[in-house]
């Protein structure tokens, strides 16, 4: 039963939403032309549609439609794999999580590009190599992410550069004002994979090989990361509310002052800066003995394998991703554009302050698990950190690592 419900689900929510015909014109195949939809996570900041439009302005032909799926990453992916599992025409363009590019390629539920379409020398190098899977290209770098330490000028003359320094300040910081020391994302969902992720990077490990044939984990340095963070809840300088904590949560919980230090995307640096004005700052995430090292965000831009529109989609997805719209999706939308040279624009930089020291970290940041497997690898991570982290932290590091790491091994020998 387990196994034939995603089918089931498919097919109703494929049978509920439609699918695409030809009865609005254009031609089908993948060189049609006509009418798409742009499938994506919620827009919460409103800056899309205006973006849209001068799209449909120019092309009334080939209008784009969009369809907003959840906010949470993990209930976008579960409805575009259950409406493509049904081989539904209904999504065209495609707005994947960078993680989902080896997941939907071996799936066949999207198709092939070609690299000389699009100016991929232009873009940062760490992006594009989260569109590629099996030497080809599969999607194209939309938003680029890399996780940042916030923290309150204010309260603090010079950020922490380690672990030890951002202990010693947050403790400072604890007992001298009525605020919280430091919080990420650490309720159990992709957010704490993430974190966990950063952790072992910053500590000199990683969990699972690039190419994600193999787990590459080492138990003292997975030891290392979790004690460091079940340490700062003993201690209290990570607040224990914040293990219910998403992006949402911590980003709120920083801005409204509750916090001195949080770990966030640069999406929560607007929200702050109109809260706090000058009295915060970001910094390269902090590791063992020295910055630290984040985990790779970002979406990228895919066209279904059953859209009956491709050509168009192609070329919206060149569109969308040119250097004047991405321009346009730092100043509008404040996401992280992928064209290298818009983090070294002087305007841009006395715009958003942060952009130089975004560019270092997503330079210097990690891709996750490169696996058709991604998301049961996320599960088994966020799961056994979930239980190493929870109070009275009656497992020991040890044991959630070794058992992390059985756990990630079965997922990679059975895939």
């Amino acid at each position: 039963m387990r196994r034939s419900f995603p089918l089931m689900l498919a097919v109703l929510l494929a049978a509920g939403c439609g699918t695409a015909s030809d009865e609005d014109g254009g031609e089908t195949g993948s060189t049609g032309t006509g009418p798409i939809t742009f499938a994506t996570g919620r827009d919460t900041t409103a800056y899309l549609q205006p973006l849209l439009d001068r799209w449909n302005q120019a092309h009334p032909a080939e209008k784009v439609t969009l369809l907003e799926l959840p906010e949470a990453a993990d209930e976008q992916r579960a409805q575009m794999a259950a409406n493509l599992q049904a081989q539904s025409t209904r999504y065209d363009v495609l707005g994947l999580d960078v993680v989902w590019t080896a997941e939907f390629a071996e799936n066949g539920w999207i198709i092939p590009l070609e690299r000389g379409l699009f100016p991929l020398d232009r873009f940062l190098p760490p992006v594009v190599d989260t569109a590629v899977y099996k030497d080809k290209l599969w999607a194209v770098p939309y938003t680029s992410n890399a996780g940042l330490l916030y923290y309150r000028t204010d309260l603090i003359k010079k950020p922490p550069r380690t672990w030890a320094e951002l202990r010693e300040k947050a403790l400072e910081v604890t007992k001298k004002h009525d605020i919280g020391g430091y919080a990420g994302q650490f309720l159990a969902y992709e957010g704490l994979t993430v974190n966990f992720s950063e952790a072992v990077q910053s500590a000199g490990g990683q969990i699972v090989s690039p190419d994600g044939t193999k787990v590459t984990l080492d138990l003292a340095k997975a030891r290392t990361a979790l004690n460091f963070l079940t340490q700062a809840l003993r201690e209290g300088w990570i607040p224990k509310e914040s293990l219910s904590y998403k992006e949402e949560e911590s980003r709120l919980a920083f801005q409204e002052g509750h916090l001195a230090f949080a770990r966030n995307w640069p999406h929560a640096y607007g929200p702050a800066k109109a809260k706090l004005g000058d009295r915060f700052a970001v910094t390269r995430l902090p590791g063992l003995d020295g910055p630290g090292s984040s985990s790779l965000g970002g979406v990228n831009l895919a066209i279904s394998a059953y859209s009956r529109r491709q050509h168009t989609a192609q070329e919206f997805i060149r569109y969308f991703t040119g250097l004047d719209n991405e321009r346009r999706v730092l100043t509008e939308g404040s996401f992280p554009p992928v064209w290298t040279e818009l983090y070294d624009d002087p305007e841009l930089i006395r715009r958003f302050p942060y952009l130089p020291v975004l560019k270092e970290s997503i330079l210097a940041a990690k891709a996750r698990p490169v696996s058709a497997n991604y998301n049961q690898l996320s599960l088994v991570i966020a799961s056994s950190v979930a239980k190493g982290l929870s109070p009275p932290f009656a497992e020991s590091a040890d044991d959630v690592a070794a058992s992390m790491k059985s756990e990630l091994e079965e997922i990679i020998r059975t895939q």
